[in-house]
């Protein structure tokens, strides 16, 4: 709480400048280890929505003075920048991790057709820029951005309402999706161009020596290495939230008192923090959309959470420990 700011949101240490990026670093620590509470929270989610900018990605930090209806503040803020890559994935994963403390389930505020819209537009030519992702309008495409950018459409689907809660079904009588890689119909493509992704990552990213860059010319490093295999892994598997799974846990779910006292009726801090690890734990792969460019033994990587980027199981296994549970993780 020692950083938490009077607009909602958090400085990154101590002195240190405030924008989603520290937001997102809090939330995804609070979130994983059952310390997540309403009072840390308040105000957070007006200052995540006010960081987007015109052009539908969101900023590093916000308005100054004034809301988007040009009412004054109770707390100036800092300025409004330029829409970002790293800053909409940290923006937007933020958003999806404070939906059980939000008391409505939809996201006020937050213009999900002009996010979709500048999400799309960030993923380069494939005959010029070989498919990859740029993080700003007019920027040269980078590996990095795979992830940041690359990764948001699943939560995008979650902010506009339109993900089905389940894998896409079939008609019978029909066989599922060919796995040829030439068969690229799924829906997404009309927005997103997940084989050509693939394609930048494996040749245009990956250097010869180890390791995968930014882009040619520039060696390779641990960061790049790391955000370019989430993209992806992103890229070759679908990931959505389950209510089929959500319903299990809830069921399975035993009440705890927790790690943090709050003012909360204990009925509201079970039913709080229980909605919370639901929202967390209820993501999943669909296996049967998957789709890979290459030599599948050779190319293929896990499929990773959407909003904190480690492996599902990894993510249901840490909040059991901390949340006081024992669901199987295989819910």
């Amino acid at each position: 709480m020692s950083l938490k700011q009077p607009d909602g949101s958090f400085a990154v240490c101590s002195n240190g400048e405030a924008d989603v990026r520290g937001t997102y670093c809090l939330l995804v620590v609070a979130t994983l280890l059952d310390i997540i509470t309403p009072g840390l929270v308040h105000n957070t989610y007006g200052f995540v929505k006010s960081c987007q900018t015109y052009e539908g990605g969101f900023s590093a930090s916000s308005q100054a003075y004034f809301s988007p209806s040009s009412e004054i503040l109770s707390a100036p803020r800092p300025y409004l920048g330029e829409a970002h890559g790293g800053y909409t994935s940290c923006a937007v994963a933020s958003l999806i991790m404070m939906r059980p403390l939000v008391p409505v389930h939809v996201f006020p505020g937050v213009n999900g057709q002009a996010l979709l819209r500048w999400a799309a537009m960030m993923q380069g030519s494939e005959v010029n820029e070989s498919g990859g992702f740029r993080g700003r309008t007019n920027k040269l495409v980078d590996g990095c951005y795979s992830w940041w950018v690359g990764g948001l459409y699943t939560l995008i689907e979650e902010i506009l309402g339109k993900a089905t809660g389940e894998a896409v079904k079939h008609d019978e009588g029909h066989e599922s999706r060919n796995e040829k890689e030439e068969d690229w119909a799924d829906v997404d493509d009309s927005l997103v161009n997940r084989e050509a992704l693939q394609r930048y990552i494996l040749i245009v990213a990956q250097a010869s020596t180890g390791g995968l860059r930014d882009k040619p010319n520039v060696p390779s490093d641990p960061y790049h290495t790391l955000y370019n295999l989430s993209g992806l892994a992103s890229a070759q598997h679908r990931t959505f939230f389950s209510t089929d799974r959500a319903d299990k846990i809830r069921s399975a779910w035993v009440d705890a008192e927790g790690l943090i006292a709050t003012s909360e009726t204990p009925q509201e801090r079970h039913a709080r923090r229980r909605e919370t690890f639901v929202a967390a734990c209820a993501w999943m792969e669909d296996e049967g959309a998957s789709q890979y460019v290459g030599n599948v033994k050779e190319n293929r990587v896990n499929a990773v959470h959407p909003v904190f980027n480690l492996m599902m199981s990894q993510t249901r296994a840490t909040m059991n420990h901390f949340y006081g549970q024992n669901i199987d993780t295989r819910y």
